[in-house]
């Protein structure tokens, strides 16, 4: 177990539209919203982009330039901040998130580790969107731990099913990556696996045992039992506004600042401390 929790505020997501919650979309907004989770215990920020037209903000972004600035402007607002890159993108062209990644060369980058149908059915038993398929085969994950590689990025494998965590022992066998790893368990999305603790014991007998984990729970409060147990078993935690809007008592937050809060005492209900940045470059073995 590790005595110190390292925090990760995810600041705001692909899916959610800043016109019907409130996350953060330009980089003074991102910049802000980095600050009240810095302040309350996240080292490490992850980041996804959006269009900076006016009214565009509900849509991604793959701009360069784009992802320079909210990374500069974040830098700026907390100091040793670390920051964790999103590359998530379906289909064939991921050619934007591949550049954003070698241009700006975060600390950490997302590496979906495994392919899955994305579904949700809604109360009235039809779709909650067009069923879709979240694509990463083994030669798309190639592609980006290569990048990761060549600027000196962490992936952190980001794994949707049991079968996906099995995959990245996989890959560290057959030498696509030899680096330091870090699995992230997303639990809750309703065709992956379910939000439920005691899943945790069995995820981590799959993973590779020297490797660092941490829990991606989403949901509405149903989720906190999860992020208590993953704190108990010695986890990294992640929070916010990509993955929940609510605390455990079902109010509704406005802030990142407020998940982190929440957070930040579970882990000290675990009786763990909080990481400062440096400490978690530390633990994380990143190089800058």
């Amino acid at each position: 177990m590790s005595d110190k929790a390292v925090i990760t505020c995810a600041l705001n997501g692909v899916l959610t539209d800043p016109k019907q919650h409130n996350v953060p979309v330009t980089p003074e907004q991102m910049a802000r919203e980095a600050k009240a989770a810095f302040d309350a215990g996240a080292s490490i920020m992850h980041i996804h982009l959006r269009q900076q037209a006016p009214g565009k903000g509900h849509l991604p972004s793959w701009e360069v330039a784009v992802s320079r600035e909210i990374q500069q402007a974040i830098r700026q607002a907390c100091p040793g901040v670390i920051i964790n890159h999103t590359s998530g993108v379906s289909g064939p062209n991921y050619s934007g998130a591949l550049d954003c990644i070698r241009e700006t060369k975060p600390e950490i980058a997302a590496c979906n580790a495994g392919s899955l149908n994305y579904l949700k059915v809604k109360a009235d038993n039809s779709w909650a969107w067009p069923p879709m398929m979240f694509d990463n085969a083994v030669e798309k994950v190639k592609d980006y731990l290569d990048v990761m590689n060549a600027v000196g990025t962490i992936p952190e494998f980001e794994c949707f099913d049991v079968g996906i965590v099995r995959c990245v022992g996989m890959y560290h066998q057959v030498g696509m990556y030899k680096g330091p790893l870090e699995y992230n368990f997303v639990m809750g999305v309703a065709s992956g696996m379910p939000a439920d603790p005691e899943l945790l014991p069995i995820l981590l007998k799959l993973k590779r045992p020297e490797a660092h984990w941490q829990v991606t729970a989403i949901g509405r409060e149903e989720i906190w039992p999860l992020h208590q147990r993953c704190a108990e078993l010695g986890g990294h935690l992640r929070t916010g506004l990509e993955d929940a809007f609510y605390l455990a008592d079902g109010r509704k937050v406005t802030s990142n600042g407020q998940l982190i809060e929440a957070i930040a005492a579970c882990a000290r209900r675990a009786g763990r401390e909080i990481a400062s940045p440096s400490e978690a470059r530390k633990i994380f073995g990143t190089n800058r």
